[in-house]
């Protein structure tokens, strides 16, 4: 394991704990996407309607928003390994009981909305743990940023390979296959931490109440405008651009004449754009400018999204689907690190959980707003829009991600 170099994309790797996270995460991931991709497609297929599939998009989500300060602060104040057992078992749970519904003919919009209300909350408690889990999992501080993009990659990878295999066993097995095989999944994580050396837990103390301690986490956000800016820059992006997913199937059946597996085909490759946008992170030097990584990614999305939503050419399009998720993760990514890395320890995990209500409260919002306008304007308009408004995003944050360097000051004269 130390004979992996530290300028190797995969240099994290030298720390034990830290690859057995990595396969992990990288098991449950795929089972996660198989998931999201059966529930989405067994929607649309009931209701046909993008509206209602912002709303289930909204009702995995908004919850997350909704408890995430909670998460937060539980991640900071209680064993982190623990915490993380408990969400992956009740996951397991909430993917059976959605797998007995679909089985069963119980197919009723409000029952799997319910479901992933309950998915959504167990998510807000377990997203926080499992991202301020990596600082303790890697014994090289210096390998942190790597470690983090890496950690993405998971996802990304899974994005990838998991909606193209959901659309495979979709057409084959059906939807409670796409569940089951997702519940199973979660096992990953939980073998992992059995495996892992860790320290004996230690309690940490706090005279505080939940809400104080969410409270302080708001008011250390708010004067570190390093993660403030970022934080706020996320929370517009999830509003208005990254929902464009809400219009997937859309453009999957109504502009490409497809059915499931070209849903799972085009969600694969905004995942393959997603893959190398964090291999493109994972290799980059430890002291490069994540700011200006950040500036190149979101317009490079708004261009992606653009040509994506004028372009009928199935194979073309897909090129500019790859450039979008590359923006997109590059973007997520970005800001990840930096706020992990810019935050103090003791308020790590209240950064994070704040970092995720800007994503899971604005993201939901926004597949409200983006299925109920794609219902008046069009799949095409609409994302049309969004890319537009990604351009934008980028020009009134210029000032933040790309600041001037100060010029010398002139020799006084005689």
């Amino acid at each position: 394991m130390n004979q992996i170099s530290k300028f190797s994309v995969f240099r994290a790797f030298r720390s034990r704990n830290y690859l057995l996270y990595f396969i992990g995460r990288a098991v449950t991931q795929f089972g996660t996407w198989m998931q999201r991709t059966a529930v989405i497609w067994v929607i649309y297929s009931i209701t046909h309607s993008a509206f209602l599939i912002g709303v289930t998009i909204f009702a995995e989500q908004f919850p997350a928003f909704l408890f995430s300060f909670a998460g937060g602060v539980v991640a900071d104040r209680y064993d982190r390994f623990r915490i993380i057992r408990i969400t992956q078992v009740l996951s397991m749970i909430q993917a059976v009981s959605l797998a007995l519904l679909v089985y069963t003919g119980h197919t009723v919009v409000w029952e799997i909305l319910t479901l992933s209300v309950i998915l959504g909350i167990i998510n807000a408690f377990d997203i926080p743990a499992r991202q301020s889990l990596v600082h303790v999992v890697v014994a090289d501080p210096s390998d942190l940023p790597n470690a983090v993009s890496l950690t993405t990659a998971t996802a990304s990878l899974a994005q990838l390979l998991g909606p193209a295999l959901s659309g495979i066993v979709l057409s084959t097995l059906g939807a409670p296959v796409c569940f089951l095989i997702n519940a199973a999944s979660f096992g990953g994580v939980i073998v992992s931490l059995i495996l892992m050396k860790r320290p004996a837990y230690q309690q940490k103390k706090s005279g505080k109440t939940m809400l104080g301690e969410f409270s302080e986490g708001i008011n250390y956000v708010r004067k570190t405008p390093a993660i403030g800016q970022i934080v706020l820059m996320v929370a517009i992006a999830s509003l208005l651009v990254m929902p464009y997913n809400t219009v997937l199937p859309v453009f999957a059946k109504v502009i490409f004449k497809g059915g499931a597996s070209t849903f799972g085909y085009i969600t694969s490759f905004v995942g393959v754009g997603a893959l190398l946008g964090t291999i493109f992170l994972a290799s980059r030097k430890p002291d490069a400018h994540l700011r200006r990584l950040l500036f190149i990614s979101t317009p490079l999305m708004g261009v992606g999204l653009i040509c994506f939503a004028l372009i009928k050419n199935f194979p073309v399009a897909m090129l500019f689907a790859v450039m979008a998720g590359f923006g997109g993760m590059t973007q997520y990514t970005a800001c990840n690190i930096m706020v992990q890395s810019e935050s103090e320890p003791h308020m790590r995990g209240r950064a994070i959980g704040i970092l995720l209500m800007a994503i899971f409260g604005m993201l939901p919002l926004g597949s409200l707003v983006v299925g109920a306008i794609s219902q008046h304007i069009g799949a095409p308009v609409t994302m049309l829009g969004e890319g537009v408004i990604s351009l934008v995003l980028a020009l009134v944050f210029m000032k933040f991600l790309m600041p001037r360097v100060n010029a010398p000051t002139p020799p006084a004269g005689p």
